[in-house]
């Protein structure tokens, strides 16, 4: 299964990851705990961790094109959420 992750900084990440974990617990499998969330879909998962000035985000997904699909939805819902912060998200895999 392929792998990709980036390391996002800023300093909002337990907001990001609140809010991506219940926006996505609507709809998908979500588990949420202190400074940690992990998202099931469909074809793949997501797990983000908190650290003092970034958020990790791991992507492991069934094939390659579930990951660059994955890596899409991640990395705009992560945009969305952040509001007028700027994210960098450079995903390395």
């Amino acid at each position: 299964m392929p792998i990709s992750r980036a390391e996002v900084p800023t300093e909002s990440g337990a907001k990001l990851v609140n809010r991506l974990c219940k926006h996505w617990a609507h709809k998908l499998e979500v588990e949420q705990k202190e400074n940690e969330g992990r998202v099931a879909f469909e074809d793949g998962s997501c797990l983000l961790q908190v650290e003092h000035d970034k958020l990790l985000v791991a992507i492991e997904a069934l094939d390659e094109e579930a990951l660059d699909r994955l890596e899409g939805v991640v990395g705009r819902h992560l945009e969305r959420m952040a509001g007028d912060e700027t994210l960098a998200i450079i995903w390395e895999n």
